[in-house]
C-alpha cells in the first residue's frame, strides 16, 4: 500500500467513528444537562447517571483516539462495540414505545432504527477489533492491547 492506502484507512476509521468524536462527546459538553436527564431516564439515581455521563464522554473521546491513531485500536474498537450494544438496550428501547408501527408517525420505530444503527455500529467496532478472518479472535485474545498499526503497515509497503 502507499500514502493513498493510509488515507483510505484514516478515512474509514474516522468515519467509523465520526458519530463519537466530535459529534456526541461535543452534545455531551454542550448539553450536559440534558445529557444526564436522558442517563436519569435509564439510572434514575442523579449522580450515577452524571458519572456515566462522563464516562461516556472519555470512552468516546479516548477510544476514539485511539481507533484514529491506532494505538490499541483492537482493545479501543471493542470498548466502543460494547458501549454502542450497552447504550442500545439503555437509551434505544423501541419494545417499549406504545406507538409502535409499521406505517406512519412512530416514534417507537424511530427508536427501533437508531437501535440497528448502533447495533450496526457495533459490528464494524467488532470487525476492526477481531478482523475479518476466523483467526481474529485467537489473534486478538494472544495480544488484546496490540495495535493494528495501519498506517505503518501502508507507508512501509510504498516505501
Amino acid at each position: 500500500m502507499s500514502l493513498l492506502g493510509a488515507l483510505a484507512a484514516f478515512t474509514a476509521r474516522a468515519l467509523l467513528v465520526l458519530l463519537f468524536l466530535p459529534f456526541s462527546a461535543m452534545d455531551k459538553i454542550i448539553n450536559f444537562k440534558q445529557a444526564v436527564g436522558q442517563a436519569a431516564e435509564a439510572i434514575p439515581d442523579r449522580f450515577l447517571a452524571t458519572s456515566m455521563i462522563f464516562a461516556g464522554l472519555g470512552v468516546e473521546v479516548v477510544m476514539s483516539s485511539a481507533i484514529l491513531t491506532g494505538t490499541a485500536d483492537r482493545m479501543a474498537a471493542l470498548i466502543l462495540a460494547v458501549y454502542c450494544i450497552v447504550t442500545a438496550l439503555l437509551w434505544k428501547q423501541f419494545w417499549k414505545a406504545p406507538d409502535f408501527r409499521l406505517r406512519g408517525n412512530s416514534r417507537g420505530r424511530d427508536t427501533f432504527w437508531d437501535f440497528l444503527k448502533n447495533l450496526a455500529l457495533a459490528g464494524g467496532f467488532l470487525a476492526l477489533a477481531f478482523g475479518a478472518s476466523s483467526t481474529g479472535l485467537r489473534s486478538f485474545l494472544a495480544r488484546p492491547l496490540a495495535s493494528s498499526h495501519p498506517y505503518a503497515q501502508s507507508m512501509q509497503a510504498g516505501a
